[in-house]
């Protein structure tokens, strides 16, 4: 019996790292079992580009949404558009959104006004949210909690504890676990993997960045979400690579309503 394929929850295939070769990273990635891929908006232009490459190929979605990062470009008139946007019917959610105080690209007080209104604008049209998160643990949760009861979604790239990963799955969000898995230096990030059940899990590369082990200075691309299965199935005693994999699959097209492929 043929392996089950696989979903990169998490892409961002419509970065000019892949302009060149798009059509040959497909390929990988069909070569390597990945049959879906959601091409993830971080600005207005990106989340266009995703929906531009949605429309050109039948095995990748999009989602359009606007990073912390670069919250303070935030306006009503990007919600306007990005609400546009998600009528298209391989939109898939609205992100990625969320709080990022380890950088600090944006202030704290813009990056949760744009997370807010994007919590609104998921509400408002149906779809579920990608929460990026990093050192801000309590905030996203406050934010998921109060702006968006009820709300499904994901904490992409995940790298919080046990405590965070409980109280966000305790709301009807997956935890996505990415190539920061595989790094030496992950080994709180794997005994939290390891403690959460396969039914909240979600895999992406969020390529182009976090080649997982052992490709690392490596542009990353979907193919290489492979190493996450096998970094999972290794902490999974009881799963089989084949089992991480289609629980996955099956979580990924429950949260973002996707045909089957």
């Amino acid at each position: 019996m043929a392996p089950s394929p696989i979903i990169d929850s998490h892409a961002h295939l419509q970065f000019d790292d892949f302009t060149a070769d798009l059509e040959a990273v497909l390929g990988r990635a069909q070569d390597a079992g990945v049959t879906v891929i959601v091409n993830v908006g971080t600005d207005l232009a990106s989340s266009r580009s995703a929906v531009g490459l949605a429309d050109r190929y039948p095995q990748l979605y999009a989602t359009v949404g606007l990073h912390p990062h670069e919250a303070a470009t935030f306006t009503d008139e990007l919600v306007t558009a990005l609400a546009e946007l998600a009528r298209h019917p391989k939109v898939v959610a609205i992100g990625e959104t969320g709080l990022d105080y380890y950088y600090q690209h944006a202030s704290r007080e813009a990056q949760m006004t744009a997370f807010r209104a994007q919590l609104e604008l998921a509400r408002a049209v149906d779809r579920p949210v990608v929460v990026h998160s990093r050192e801000a643990k309590e905030e996203t949760l406050r934010l998921l909690a109060e702006a968006a009861p009820g709300r499904r979604g994901v904490l992409h790239c995940f790298t919080g504890d046990l405590d965070m990963a409980q109280r966000a799955i305790g709301m009807g969000f997956y935890i996505s676990l990415s190539g920061i898995v595989t790094f030496k230096n992950a080994g709180p990030l794997r005994d939290v993997a390891k403690a959460l059940p396969l039914e909240s899990l979600l895999i992406e590369t969020d390529c182009p960045y976090l080649t997982p082990t052992p490709y690392r200075g490596a542009r990353n691309e979907p193919a290489f979400v492979v190493r996450v299965i096998d970094q999972l199935t290794e902490l999974t005693s009881a799963a089989s690579s084949d089992a991480v994999r289609a629980a996955t699959r099956r979580n990924t097209v429950s949260l973002f309503g996707l045909d089957e492929r």
